[in-house]
């Protein structure tokens, strides 16, 4: 059972860039100071996480690409995360280093929530017979990659023939990843806690063809026919494999979620406003008169 009065957490640093290492040493200087919190471990990219580790949250440093190495170094064991923004964008990473302090009494005390995000399981058959499987937070791309040529990629949904789409990739991307890169495709923008995927072309060659939204619940696979050399599939941006004429690539809901803290004052259509520069539509019939 937790100490209420101590707080634990593991520390994600993401990758050694120096902005990250130096926002890590004024943070561990920081937190020194600070009763009640404890840093229970501090780990890189590719360093493992031992899962016998007693946390009560892990804090990401870096943008929404530490968010999404640290959900894989997590793996099937999904502790709640928060995370301090050192990128650009960052709607995961949405707190600034002086927000995450000044919201520490907060975590300290537990005023916070907690908003479950639907992760993925992508598996690859290959055409050796192997299966390849990723757990992954945004999005999954079929890409032409090198090959620089339109692909044909067929969709199935569970066991139904859906379409064979004419494009540059497809992308199938959970609510979390709607903003990435599945946004500047033209997909849809999809509340976080939404259990849905959406599957958008890229490019495609028909102006019929939109994206499409279904229930996580379901099983997605993809296949490309005749796929030339340098077709790519591409699980968070991240992981990269080739992808094969015979080969299936199959997405499913997985069963971790991602835990994203949420401090009071924080909102998903907020982070929106904000990141996006949402202004509002300019009314102008107060302008008619000037």
């Amino acid at each position: 059972m937790r100490d209420q009065h101590l707080l634990r957490i593991i520390v994600l640093t993401g990758s050694d860039r120096p902005d990250i290492l130096s926002a890590w040493s004024d943070l561990k200087a920081y937190l020194a100071g600070v009763r009640d919190v404890e840093v229970v471990g501090v780990f890189s990219a590719n360093e493992q996480i031992p899962e016998d580790l007693i946390a009560d949250m892990v804090v990401v440093l870096g943008g929404d690409g530490s968010i999404l190495r640290g959900c894989r170094q997590l793996g099937q064991r999904q502790l709640p995360i928060i995370g301090v923004n050192l990128g650009r964008l960052g709607f995961l990473t949405d707190l600034s280093p002086a927000e995450f302090r000044k919201g520490l009494p907060a975590l300290k005390r537990g005023q916070y929530s907690i908003i479950e995000h639907l992760m993925f399981r992508c598996s690859h058959h290959q055409a050796d017979g192997s299966i390849v499987t990723d757990l992954g937070l945004n999005e999954v791309t079929v890409t032409c990659g090198g090959a620089l040529k339109m692909l044909d990629i067929t969709l199935r949904i569970d066991d139904e023939d859906v379409t064979t789409f004419s494009c540059d990739g497809l992308i199938i991307s959970t609510p979390v990843g709607s903003t990435a890169h599945n946004l500047s495709a033209g997909g849809p923008i999809l509340r976080q806690e939404l259990k849905v995927f959406a599957i958008t072309p890229i490019c495609p060659h028909t102006l019929t063809i939109r994206p499409i939204v279904d229930s996580a619940d379901r099983i997605f696979r993809l296949s490309v026919k005749d796929a030339p050399p340098g077709v790519m599939v591409v699980i968070d941006g991240q992981i990269r494999r080739p992808l094969g004429a015979n080969e299936v690539v199959e997405v499913s809901r997985a069963e971790p979620t991602l835990k994203l803290i949420r401090l009071p004052g924080h909102s998903y259509y907020g982070t929106l406003h904000r990141k996006l520069g949402w202004q509002g539509q300019l009314d102008y019939r107060e302008r008619r008169g000037q």
